[in-house]
C-alpha cells in the first residue's frame, strides 16, 4: 500500500530532523561546535527524502484511476512546488519574529534571497497550473468535469467551491508579482503580505481546491455540496495550535543554547 510508504517516508523525515537538532543542541550544550563529518550525511540524505514525503504523499492521490481529478501525472511536482512556496514563506515571518525577540542576528539580506527563491518557485507552480488547465479544458474530455465544477459549476449547477478555486489563484498571483518585483520584494510591509496570501493560497489551493472536487462528481452522477463542519474546523485549528505550541516549546530551548546564554557541560 501507497498508504504504507507515505507512513515510512515522513517517520523517517522525522527521524532525520530530530537527529540533526539533537546532536546540534548536544554540541551546542558541551560548548563546541558541531562536526560537518556528522551533519553531512544526514543533509545529503534529507534532501532526497524531503523531495519523497510530498511526492509519495501526491501518489496516494495519483494512483487512484477512478477520479480522474487526481490521476494525473502533474499532482506530484505541483505538490513539491507548492510547498516549496508556502514552506519558505512561513519561514520568512518566523525568522522576522525570532530575530526581534532574541539575540540571533537574521540579517535583510538572508530574508530577501528567499524571497527571491520563493518567486522562482512560485513561477514554476503557476506554470504547472497553467499546463493543467489547458490539458483539461482544451480536451474538454468527460474528466472535465471536477475542474469544470471547481471554477464554473457543472450543469447549471453552481459551485460551492468557486469561492476558494478563485481566491486560491487571485491570492498565489498577487504573491507570485509581489515576490517577484524587487521593490515590493525588499518592503516588509509588502513582503509580509506576499508570505501571508501564499500561504493561505496553497492552503486553499490544496484543500477545498484539491480534495474536494475529486469526489465530484459521484459514482452515480451526484453533486455533494461538502463543507468543513464547525467540529472539524476545531479539529484542524487544534492540530495547528499543537503544532505551534511544540515549535515555540523548542524554540524557547534552542534559542538560549545557540546564543550562548545556556551552557552546561554535558
Amino acid at each position: 500500500s501507497l498508504l504504507t510508504w507515505d507512513v515510512l517516508v515522513l517517520n523517517g523525515y522525522l527521524i532525520l530532523n530530530v537527529l540533526a537538532v539533537a546532536y546540534v543542541l548536544y554540541s551546542l550544550a558541551k560548548g563546541e561546535h558541531y562536526k560537518m563529518s556528522v551533519m553531512w550525511p544526514i543533509v545529503l540524505i534529507s534532501i532526497p527524502w524531503a523531495f519523497s514525503i510530498h511526492t509519495i504523499t501526491a501518489f496516494l492521490y495519483n494512483g487512484l484511476v477512478s477520479r480522474p481529478f487526481w490521476n494525473a501525472s502533474i499532482i506530484a511536482p505541483r505538490f513539491i512546488a507548492s510547498a516549496l512556496c508556502s514552506g519558505p514563506a512561513l519561514m520568512l515571518i518566523i525568522f522576522q519574529i525570532i530575530r526581534k525577540v532574541s539575540k540571533i542576528e537574521v540579517t535583510d539580506r538572508a530574508l530577501f534571497i528567499i524571497a527571491e527563491l520563493i518567486a522562482y518557485t512560485m513561477a514554476v507552480n503557476l506554470y504547472l497550473f497553467v499546463a493543467e488547465i489547458f490539458k483539461e479544458f482544451y480536451s474538454h474530455s468527460l474528466h472535465l468535469a471536477p475542474m469544470e465544477y471547481l471554477y464554473f459549476g457543472l450543469d447549471h449547477e453552481s459551485s460551492h467551491l468557486a469561492k476558494f478555486a478563485w481566491t486560491s489563484l487571485a491570492f498565489n498571483i498577487i504573491a507570485f508579482l509581489l515576490f517577484l518585483i524587487p521593490k515590493t520584494r525588499k518592503n516588509f510591509f509588502s513582503l509580509n503580505l506576499a508570505c501571508v496570501l501564499v500561504f493561505l493560497g496553497v492552503y486553499l489551493e490544496k484543500g477545498m481546491g484539491l480534495v474536494i472536487p475529486g469526489f465530484i462528481p459521484g459514482t452515480l452522477g451526484e453533486i455533494y455540496k461538502y463543507m468543513p463542519t464547525m467540529l472539524e474546523v476545531f479539529v484542524s485549528l487544534g492540530i495547528w495550535a499543537f503544532g505551534a505550541l511544540v515549535f515555540t516549546l523548542l524554540v524557547k530551548i534552542t534559542i538560549p543554547l545557540y546564543t550562548g546564554e545556556v551552557h552546561q557541560k554535558a
